[in-house]
């Protein structure tokens, strides 16, 4: 216990104040802290970038993937297509003008002499449902209203050719295409 004062002394203090040392700022563990946490930063920060080059890389792979599988389905799509006879036989007469025996082929062409572009093409086979065909009553009332219409007169329908002609159009050197 500190002894008393004896009245109207003053306090005692020391003849020199005594500083305290301010230690620096910057240590050698802040500088070893600093140092660690710059390394690691750089390597965490080359892993991330090789991560996002490699998800990137992944994402084109999956796009070309998904590309392919469309082309692989409309290749298959296009390939029952050919599978069935009457397309085969469509596309025959369309692009070569094939026709079958019997049938008398012909083009019809327009005031300049250019072949009439035709409308005609085969609906894909996946898209024919039982919902897309009329149905039977439909179809029925179709043909009484075309009974209902009135006949054609004899005399305004054209007469049918009896026999068509070639025309001789020789190419040079005697022969005929």
């Amino acid at each position: 216990r500190p002894a008393p004062r004896p009245a109207g002394s003053r306090p005692r203090t020391p003849a020199s104040p005594r500083r305290v040392p301010q230690r620096p700022r910057f240590t050698s563990r802040a500088a070893v802290l600093v140092l660690v946490l710059a390394v690691l930063t750089v390597s965490y920060a080359s892993s991330l970038r090789a991560y996002l080059e490699q998800r990137r890389h992944i994402e084109s792979l999956q796009q070309d993937i998904a590309t392919s599988q469309a082309s692989i389905t409309s290749l298959q799509r296009e390939k029952r297509r050919w599978n069935d006879p009457a397309f085969v036989k469509t596309v025959a007469h369309q692009r070569f003008g094939w026709v079958m025996p019997g049938e008398i082929g012909f083009q019809v062409l327009d005031d300049h002499g250019r072949p009439v572009a035709h409308q005609d093409s085969l609906s894909d086979p996946d898209e024919v449902t039982e919902a897309n065909r009329p149905l039977w009553w439909q179809s029925a009332w179709g043909s009484v209203v075309q009974a209902g219409k009135p006949v054609v007169k004899p005399a305004d329908a054209p007469q049918p050719v009896k026999r068509i002609k070639v025309p001789k159009d020789t190419q040079p050197g005697g022969t005929s295409r």
